[in-house]
């Protein structure tokens, strides 16, 4: 059964990745704290919700990332020692900072993965949308911290004196390349898995309606 644009069997998917996301950000599974920014698993049910259901899905699953990292500012769900400090600061940019780059990225891999599908077989149209759900929340998620952020002694300080781009790209480092490996890995694999169980509509199918 049908709804005017997903399955039941999609939409279940999706309350399952939603499940997921709470799951993590409430048990160690999620964040895996290596100084001051986290290694964040939660990238890979939203890429997983975009493959499945495209921009909408991406940007429930994506949503629900971002309230659960904000979350973590207030010590809900765990605790994320920069977030505490950027919500010391100001609370409402911290919201902004944590919520908004997540709700983005889920938008975007969804178009991502529409794209990759009309040049690409499904596995590897799963494993980029994988990996620039990684690429994306990190250049997202630091953008909004330095444009909201960049100011204060607290970000400079994590900058180390060197310029926005060095900087940035010292505080991710291994974290970023971790989260990219691991999400491309996985979302491959899943969406493979996914596309053999008929959840992810043929591209054959997705090309019909474009033209439609």
């Amino acid at each position: 059964m049908k709804n005017n644009r997903f399955t039941t069997a999609q939409l279940t998917l999706l309350g399952l990745m939603a499940a997921i996301l709470l799951l993590m950000a409430y048990t160690p599974l999620g964040y895996l704290n290596i100084g001051p920014l986290a290694i964040s698993f939660n990238v890979i049910p939203v890429a997983i919700s975009a493959v499945v259901l495209g921009p909408v899905g991406g940007a429930v699953a994506g949503a629900i990332f971002g309230l659960t990292s904000f979350l973590q500012c207030i010590g809900v769900g765990g605790s994320s020692a920069m977030g505490v400090v950027l919500f010391g600061i100001n609370p409402v940019f911290a919201f902004i900072q944590r919520f908004i780059p997540r709700l983005l990225d889920g938008i975007c891999l969804g178009y991502i993965f529409k794209g990759m599908r009309k040049v690409s077989n499904t596995y590897v149209a799963c494993a980029v949308t994988g990996f620039f759900s990684a690429f994306l929340n990190t250049l997202f998620f630091m953008a909004a911290l330095v444009g909201l952020f960049g100011n204060t002694d607290y970000v400079k300080n994590l900058m180390g004196g060197h310029n926005i781009i060095i900087g940035c790209c010292l505080m991710v480092g291994i974290n970023a390349v971790c989260e990219m490996i691991s999400s491309t890995v996985i979302t491959g694999a899943v969406g493979a898995a996914l596309s053999k169980a008929h959840l992810i509509p043929s591209a054959q199918i997705s090309r019909e309606k474009t033209k439609a």
